[in-house]
């Protein structure tokens, strides 16, 4: 069996970033490296140290359901961390791996669904956080992902590499960006032989500094709710609560939905967009949402 670097590089970054003083550990002496030492952790978790050093060491181990709850117990995981470490402690592979290859379609029904927002900006993410479909709206406030090349209609890659997100996101770019990359590690371990995933990783390792920072530091993020602060360049401000919907039935596809308050001047803000949008012909007959293709 190959060694397991996910589950290894996962605990080393995690044990790392233990705070021993919060902990109430206290040394005489400094430590030589940050955060708990194995011996403290396996202590904190109920295992020998000789157990959880094989398991950090990344050996071909398959820890019980008992195992991982203690471990993330004395790791402090969230439950997006928690899922993490379930998924690559127990990685699958062969099977997955031809599902992984296959074109994702978004069926009629999330079409039409978004084509209703009329008002509201929305997008359609899927494996690896391509973008799948967008509508009018969506394309008014972030942009115009249907006349990019079809590789690089992908969320991360854009918030990563493109200035126009960086200035549309402003001083939170870093937070927000590294979001989906934590969100797109998330995606890596339910599918880790899928030979796209690894080709975007290695595209964004060279392109971007800050990516191989991010990436290194096994942020784990799943899609929630959140306020998002943009500086659109038409309309201005905008203060936007995001939601995330998941579908059943569709697996690894998510509604994202950018929605202000009723009444609010980001509300305002938005029917603006939307005439200008319609003015300029950027959402073409602006009745529809358009399918990305990924080929």
């Amino acid at each position: 069996m190959e060694r397991n670097e996910g589950l290894s590089e996962f605990l080393r970054a995690r044990r790392a970033a233990m705070d021993p003083e919060r902990l109430g550990l206290h040394d005489m002496a400094p430590r030589r490296v940050p955060g708990l030492r194995r011996e403290e952790l396996a202590a904190l978790a109920g295992v020998s140290v000789d157990y959880y050093t094989r398991l950090e060491q990344g050996r071909p181990i398959t820890p019980s359901d008992s195992v991982l709850d203690a471990l993330a117990n004395a790791l402090r995981l969230d439950p997006a961390e928690r899922s993490y470490l379930n998924a690559v402690a127990r990685p699958v592979t062969g099977g997955r791996r031809r599902a992984s290859r296959a074109v994702q379609k978004v069926r009629p029904g999330i079409h039409a669904l978004l084509a209703r927002l009329e008002d509201t900006p929305a997008l359609v993410l899927g494996r690896r956080t391509d973008i799948l479909v967008v509508n009018r709206m969506g394309r008014a406030l972030l942009a115009d992902f249907d006349a990019m090349p079809a590789r690089q209609r992908n969320a991360t890659r854009w918030i990563v590499l493109d200035e126009t997100a960086r200035s549309l996101f402003g001083e939170r770019w870093e937070k927000v960006a590294s979001e989906f990359v934590g969100t797109l590690r998330m995606d890596a371990a339910r599918h880790p032989e899928d030979p796209r995933t690894a080709d975007l990783v290695g595209e964004l390792s060279m392109e971007s500094e800050r990516f191989r920072r991010w990436w290194a530091a096994q942020k784990v993020v799943q899609f929630s709710h959140h306020t998002k602060h943009l500086h659109h360049p038409v309309v201005g401000h905008l203060v936007l609560r995001t939601e995330a919907l998941a579908f059943p039935g569709d697996a690894d596809q998510t509604l994202l939905a950018f929605l202000a308050d009723p009444g609010s001047p980001s509300d305002e803000a938005l029917t603006l967009l939307s005439a200008w949008a319609t003015d300029h012909g950027r959402a073409g007959d602006g009745a529809s949402a358009r399918a990305v293709s990924h080929k």
